[in-house]
């Protein structure tokens, strides 16, 4: 789960929020309204947090069980990298995505999402624990 700090122009906190109070359904509907800006840049374009929404809808239909719908939502995020430019989002989209895919029972996408996830982060600390996470559930599907 992961907190809302501060108001920021796309709207994510409420959504959040509610996953955080185990409402992913609710937090679905929330961000119903913000699909068509899904990759829109608001503001300035120095402000890479357009697919923000996304990403927390993909948190929500996780804390939903809904696999193949987060999936989804990880994929919009892959497949428009040019709008996430060198934010961390990017990174950690194909470890979600393995996730999510593993959730939804497809075996082979998964572990391919997770080696994607393992090749960029081939040359990190090893000690990092996200990379160590990956790591182990990576090797859960072997």
């Amino acid at each position: 789960m992961v907190a809302c700090r501060r108001p920021n122009r796309v709207g994510i906190c409420r959504p959040r929020l509610t996953v955080n109070h185990g409402k992913p359904a609710k937090a679905v509907e929330l961000l119903q309204g913000a699909v068509p800006y899904d990759l829109g840049l608001p503001g300035s374009s120095l402000f890479f947090g357009a697919v923000y929404p996304v990403y927390v809808r993909r948190e929500a239909h996780l804390a939903a069980q809904q696999g193949a719908e987060a999936a989804t939502e990880f994929q919009k995020i892959l497949d428009h990298r040019g709008i996430i430019v060198s934010d961390t989002i990017g990174a950690v989209a194909r470890l979600e995505l393995g996730r999510a895919l593993a959730l939804a029972g497809d075996k082979t996408k998964a572990k391919n999402a997770y080696q994607d996830f393992l090749n960029l982060w081939k040359d990190a600390d090893p000690d990092i624990p996200i990379l160590k996470q990956a790591k182990a559930e990576h090797a859960k599907l072997q």
